[in-house]
């Protein structure tokens, strides 16, 4: 099977100019297939405060009322989104902006309230991956932002993390697929403060243990729990990295 590589990358990188330069330099080195699933929380924070917005999180996760799926469907599906493409096209690679929505690429389901009521949030249900084969077979670059669509015609805020996981899955029955989470940090660190303390290969057994040590955290664990599920599901290699760190693949990566 051909090599399709998805990276998935944080607010915190493609909201720094330099740290976006320096992605959209490391993907376009990437050869084969390629795809890039992004985040924009910060920036929907900041323009959801301009507006008088106030943010809630709880574990890492956005509480999304009406008001905020506004926000963040303005800021994910358009700004962050389009200067990704512009970056990428002035690079030469052929980029796509996409939502889930859009050729109903991602559907997903509101998330019922348990102990939390995320508001309008989405669980994925199904991910379209033949669409997303057709665009990346005419050498396409799918730039995919994490708003869905429940196929009634409400849009859902859904984490990227997950959103790169599922899709990646999805693919690995149709490509060797190489999932990249691409953040500020060089990988999972024992030391949030120290940039040397990399863990460079972390199972399952060792990610509960560091969890319930609280080593650890907040943010991290949806991410690593994504990670974990697409490489259960058949996700050939998956890194946690920097930018910096795509092309020659240092990091932590996922058993």
């Amino acid at each position: 099977m051909d090599r399709l590589t998805i990276i998935k990358v944080g607010g915190k990188v493609v909201e720094n100019p330099d740290t976006l330069n320096v992605l959209l330099d490391q993907f376009k080195r990437i050869s084969g297939y390629k795809m890039l699933v992004h985040g924009g929380g910060s920036t929907a924070t900041q323009i959801a405060e301009k507006l008088g917005i106030p943010t809630q999180m709880v574990d890492g996760r956005r509480i999304t009322d009406a008001a905020t799926l506004d926000v963040v469907t303005m800021v994910y599906g358009g700004l962050v989104n389009k200067k990704i493409v512009a970056g990428l096209q002035a690079r030469n690679c052929n980029a796509l902006g996409l939502t889930g929505a859009d050729l109903s690429l991602v559907r997903a389901r509101k998330r019922p309230v348990q102990t939390v009521d995320y508001g309008f949030v989405g669980d994925v249900e199904e991910v379209n991956s033949r669409e997303l084969r057709l665009l990346l077979s005419e050498n396409v670059v799918p730039v995919v932002a994490p708003i869905t669509h429940d196929g009634n015609g409400l849009l859902l805020n859904t984490n990227a993390d997950t959103m790169a996981a599922e899709i990646a899955a999805d693919l690995a029955a149709f490509f060797n697929v190489y999932l990249f989470y691409c953040f500020e940090k060089r990988g999972v660190l024992l030391d949030a403060e120290d940039e040397a303390s990399v863990l460079f290969e972390l199972n399952y057994q060792q990610f509960e243990g560091f969890k319930s040590e609280g080593v650890i955290n907040t943010g991290m664990i949806p991410k690593l729990e994504n990670a974990f599920m697409a490489k259960k599901r058949g996700v050939r290699e998956i890194l946690i990295t920097n930018a910096e760190n795509i092309a020659n693949g240092r990091g932590t990566r996922i058993l």
